[in-house]
Order: C-alpha cells, then sequence, then structure tokens
C-alpha cells in the first residue's frame, strides 16, 4: 500500500514535469511569436518613418500633412506651407538626399518628380513630369548645377547681395556669385516642352544655352549651336544647305 511520503513524492514529480512543460509550451511560443513577421493585408497610415537600427533616419513616406520638410546642412527647412506627399530620402550625414514627391497644379494640373540632392545641396538630377490646368505639360530628365556649398550658405549669400540698395552694386555682387559658380543653373533638358517639341538643351556652367536639338510639333527637325550671347552661330540644316523649292 502507498504511503503518505509516497504520495506527496508522486505528486511533487507530476507537478514538477507539468511546470516543465509548461514553461516549455510558453517559451517556444514567445519564441515564434518574436521571430514571426507581422503582415497585413491591408493598412491605412498617414506616415512611415524608416530608421537604422540606431534610430537615424533614412526615409519617410508620408501624406501631405504630416510630410517631412526636409533637413540640409543639419538644419529643417523652413517652408512657408505644406509639402507634397510622396517619399523622402536622407543620407548618412542626416541631410535630405532628394525622393519622391506629387501633387496637383491648379484644378485638373498635377505633377510628378523623382530628383537626388547634392551633398548638403539641393536637386541635382531628376526626371519630372509637369501639367498645367488646360492640358499642356512638360516631361524629361533635368540636371542642374549646384554650388559646392551648403544650400543656406549660398541662400545667405544671395539674400545679402538682393539687399545692397544701390543698385549697380547689387547687380554686381549678384553677377560676381554666377562668375564664382554660387547659383543654380540648369545644365541639361532632355524630353518634351509643353509647345510639343521634343528637345535635348545643354547650358554651359553659367546656364547660357549652347547646344539646342529639337523636333518641332510639325516634325522639323533643328540641331543650333549658340555662343555665350544666346546667337546661333552654326545649324543644321541651314539656309544655304536647305533644299531650294
Amino acid at each position: 500500500m502507498e504511503t503518505k511520503l509516497e504520495r506527496e513524492v508522486r505528486f511533487l514529480k507530476i507537478y514538477a514535469a507539468m511546470t516543465t512543460l509548461f514553461c516549455a509550451v510558453l517559451f517556444l511560443s514567445a519564441f515564434a511569436v518574436y521571430n514571426k513577421k507581422p503582415k497585413f493585408e491591408e493598412i491605412d497610415v498617414e506616415r512611415i518613418n524608416i530608421v537604422e537600427k540606431d534610430g537615424k533616419l533614412r526615409m519617410v513616406i508620408s501624406n501631405q500633412e504630416r510630410q517631412h520638410p526636409g533637413i540640409v546642412n543639419g538644419k529643417v527647412i523652413k517652408r512657408d506651407g505644406l509639402r507634397p506627399p510622396g517619399m523622402i530620402f536622407f543620407n548618412h550625414l542626416g541631410d535630405e538626399m532628394g525622393g519622391f514627391i506629387f501633387g496637383d497644379n491648379g484644378g485638373n494640373g498635377h505633377f510628378g518628380s523623382l530628383t537626388f540632392d547634392k551633398v548638403k545641396n539641393d536637386q541635382a538630377v531628376g526626371f519630372r513630369y509637369l501639367e498645367s490646368d488646360n492640358g499642356a505639360y512638360q516631361a524629361g530628365l533635368e540636371v542642374w548645377q549646384r554650388p559646392n556649398l551648403p544650400s543656406d550658405v549660398v541662400e545667405a549669400r544671395w539674400e545679402a547681395a538682393r539687399k545692397i540698395p544701390d543698385e549697380a552694386a547689387r547687380k554686381a555682387a549678384m553677377q560676381a556669385l554666377i562668375d564664382n559658380n554660387e547659383s543654380t543653373q540648369q545644365r541639361l533638358f532632355f524630353g518634351k516642352q509643353r509647345d510639343n517639341s521634343a528637345m535635348l538643351l545643354m547650358s554651359d556652367i553659367k546656364g547660357r544655352p549652347r547646344i539646342r536639338m529639337q523636333v518641332a510639333p510639325d516634325g522639323t527637325p533643328k540641331l543650333e549651336f549658340l555662343d555665350e550671347a544666346g546667337k546661333v552661330i552654326y545649324s543644321l540644316p541651314n539656309s544655304s544647305s536647305a533644299p531650294k523649292p
């Protein structure tokens, strides 16, 4: 016949086994939940911040109301109004380095833009689509010449030049900034213009058009070379080589 001590020992063995089993199940369940990636069939969200393990911001996906204003040279960009919705990219320095944005452009017009920025400055290359309310649109690849300086430094110098009271001195100061390559200039456009012409336009570092190749809306092709003053110095076809009626 089983003694009281034997019954108690048997009970403790069963209790220990059940407790061990319960702890094992709990541990495995927690481990499985920890390693399982959440899956959503559909989600509504106003903003998503993509960060590194150390918390450094690398990308923001947001609607218009919660869109990030951007950071350049370590400073948050001051904006008068809301920024368009889309994705904003941030580099290893914490500054904005471009993004994909889109929005309305008055009435039925809209725009889309994918750009990448120069370090501590603004967009240097981009694909842009711009459509007006009347349906006319421009679409193409654009490249900009940016100063090799932080954008806030450049803006401060231009603001100081614009505040010079004397007109002649003001113009001279602004021209000096241009001569020192402290202004933003479009270097290349390749795409469709609002007048339905297709164009490749290449400019010098001062933003002066030097080569212009286009196909007019009526299908007429033309290649032009321009001097610093914008005068056409050579073109194809030219008047001497054009076929006579």
